[in-house]
């Protein structure tokens, strides 16, 4: 199916419910860092890179005005804040 047959509309929902369901699915795991405390799986480095890279998903979407990608960066820069801080407060 080409772009060019989807209508706005449907092209903005489209990248709404992408944008939810990569966001939600960080949810899981910042709750289970935060319950258990045990963050030794998880790799800093690349739990970093990608907080930075969700940043400037972030700085992006507020530059073009997207609502989707603001609402959606922004909750999941605060789940990767939230996982990135328990790393380095619990190792």
């Amino acid at each position: 199916m080409a772009m060019a047959m989807l209508s706005p509309a449907t092209i903005e929902l489209v990248g709404a419910a992408g944008a939810t369901l990569t966001t939600l699915c960080w949810l899981p795991q910042a709750v289970k860092v935060i319950r258990d405390k045990d963050t030794r799986a998880l790799s800093l480095p690349a739990n970093l890179a990608f907080t930075l890279g969700v940043a400037l998903w972030l700085v992006y979407g507020i530059a073009l005005n997207n609502w989707p990608l603001i609402g959606s960066e922004s909750v999941t820069l605060a789940l990767m804040l939230t996982i990135v801080a328990t790393k380095l407060r619990y190792g």
